[in-house]
C-alpha cells in the first residue's frame, strides 16, 4: 500500500506528480433549464486551480467525460475547457485528457491528443502515505473495460457520493487488489452540477464501471475541506451495518 493523496472531489499521486479529476462535465449548465446562469465555468476554473496551487503537480489527467454533451461542443464550452487547460499550463502542468463515454465531440475542441486510457509511473495505495514498490497506475473513464494490466486503476463514471449523518458528500471509493489484483480509485464528479450516485446501499451490479467487482470491499474516503484531510470510512460491506 502506498501514498495518494484526496483533495477537492480530486486525488493526487505523489510519486508521479499527477493530479486526476474526473467528470468534468464542462457545458452542463447549459444543459440546464434553469434561466439564470449557473457558474459552472468559473466554479470548475476556481477549484481546480485551487488544487493545482496546493499539490503543484507536473501533469493533470482530465479522467473522461471531459465534455457533458454527446452532440455538440458550443463555443462556450470551448471556452471553459481552455480556461481549465490554461490554468493547468499557467502553473507548469501538462494537461492530459482521456476521452469518456460522453467525449464524441472533444477533438472538436481540443487539438491536443485525446487518451483511451494513460499510464503513468506511481505507487498506488491509499492517503495514509505508506511505502510501497514502484508500480503503474493505469487512469481511464471507466465505461468499459481497460486494456492495460497494472498495480492501480484511476476511474470516474460513477459519480460516486454517500450520505453519512443526513449530509450527502461526494467521496472517493478505494478498493485495494478489487480488479485483476489491482487496486481501484473511483473519483466522484469534478463538476458540482453533475449529480452524484448515492452508494450506500449500492451492491455491485448497481455500479455502471466494469471495474467494480466487489463493492463490499470499496472504502468511501470524504474529503473535510475545513481539516484538509480525507475522513476514513469502513469498507461498504461493513459500513451498511453501521449507517
Amino acid at each position: 500500500m502506498s501514498e495518494f493523496v484526496v483533495g477537492d472531489r480530486a486525488v493526487f499521486l505523489p510519486a508521479s506528480g499527477t493530479l486526476v479529476v474526473a467528470d468534468l462535465h464542462v457545458g452542463r449548465d447549459e444543459a440546464s433549464d434553469v434561466e439564470v446562469p449557473l457558474g459552472e465555468r468559473a466554479d470548475l476554473r476556481d477549484r481546480l486551480a485551487a488544487s493545482l496551487d496546493r499539490f503543484s503537480p507536473a501533469e493533470v489527467v482530465f479522467a473522461g467525460d471531459v465534455l457533458h454533451s454527446f452532440g455538440r461542443a458550443s463555443a462556450a464550452t470551448e471556452t471553459s475547457l481552455n480556461g481549465l487547460t490554461a490554468a493547468c499550463r499557467d502553473r507548469g502542468a501538462r494537461p492530459v485528457l482521456v476521452a469518456g463515454n460522453h467525449d464524441t465531440m472533444l477533438s472538436s475542441v481540443w487539438d491536443g491528443p485525446v487518451h483511451d486510457e494513460y499510464r503513468l509511473v506511481g505507487k498506488p495505495g491509499d492517503d495514509s502515505g505508506g511505502g510501497g514498490e514502484e508500480s503503474e497506475v493505469l487512469v481511464c473513464h471507466g465505461h468499459e473495460e481497460p486494456d492495460g494490466v497494472v498495480d492501480c486503476y484511476v476511474v470516474g463514471h460513477d459519480h460516486p457520493t454517500i450520505t453519512i449523518e443526513g449530509r450527502r458528500r461526494p467521496c472517493v471509493l478505494y478498493g485495494p487488489g478489487t480488479y485483476r489484483g489491482g487496486d481501484v480509485l473511483m473519483l466522484p464528479a469534478f463538476n458540482r452540477l453533475a449529480p452524484g450516485v448515492e452508494i450506500n446501499g449500492m451492491r455491485t451490479r448497481d455500479f455502471q464501471s466494469p471495474l467494480v467487482t466487489d463493492a463490499e470491499a470499496l472504502r468511501p474516503l470524504v474529503y473535510d475541506e475545513a481539516a484538509d484531510e480525507a475522513l476514513r470510512f469502513p469498507p461498504l460491506g461493513k459500513l451498511r451495518r453501521l449507517l
